[in-house]
């Protein structure tokens, strides 16, 4: 049984790789490839200019100044 589990799992994987490679993944190809990697306790850092640095210089995030300036506004009612 522990050798068609591992099977299994490399199927999965590889699955999930050919789509994201072939441009065909569907979005919850993309949420199905995230929990696999994390149920595998797969993790990566942004380092280096990477995909994942050049994915979090990418995003809308606010700088921290701007959080910042938005803490000390006042709100309005």
């Amino acid at each position: 049984m522990n050798d068609e589990l591992k099977e299994l799992h490399n199927e999965v994987a590889k699955e999930l790789l050919l789509r994201i490679k072939s441009g065909e993944a569907k979005p919850a190809d993309l949420a199905v490839a995230v929990k696999f990697l994390k149920d595998n306790e797969i993790t990566a850092l942004p380092v280096n200019n990477n995909p994942l640095q050049q994915l979090l210089t990418n995003m809308p995030f606010p700088t921290q100044m701007e959080l910042d300036e938005a803490r000390h506004e006042p709100r309005g009612n």
